[in-house]
């Protein structure tokens, strides 16, 4: 997840392409970008989602932060429909639909116009794909 013209805001989706560098057995990897609610087909279809993005918590710059989604809260009401994040996403799924979802936060440095991760971002990319790597063994366990 992510913006790829926001620097450090597109983590998640550098993150999904060094993944694919080195493909997951039967596991999707989706370039989801900001458009949380294109990807509800993928949300529906999925029994489990591992999200990576950039996430702002006050720590170092590329610090790594693994949760369950039942451990964040979203702020705030979106503005619009571009603004919707996974939380709000999830909202629109069949309320039977049990997925379990990890979610990857990378601290980032800088969120402002540019096409490069900031060097503390792009530094912490391996141990991004390394975490995301074992989750998904440990799904398969």
């Amino acid at each position: 997840m992510g913006n790829l013209l926001l620097r450090d805001d597109g983590v998640g989706v550098h993150a999904v392409r060094a993944l694919r560098e080195k493909p997951l057995p039967r596991i999707l990897c989706a370039e989801i970008g900001t458009a949380v609610l294109d990807s509800l087909h993928l949300l529906s279809w999925a029994d489990k989602i591992l999200a990576i993005d950039a996430m702002a918590a006050g720590g170092i710059p590329g610090s790594v932060y693994s949760f369950g989604v039942g451990d964040v809260a979203e702020n705030g009401a979106p503005a619009s429909l571009h603004e919707i994040g996974l939380l709000s996403a999830l909202r629109f799924l069949p309320p039977a639909k049990n997925l379990e979802i990890q979610i990857l936060g990378i601290e980032p440095e800088t969120i402002g116009y540019g096409l490069e991760l900031t060097p503390a971002v792009r530094q912490a990319l391996p141990l991004v794909t390394r975490t995301a790597r074992e989750i998904v063994a440990r799904w398969k366990n």
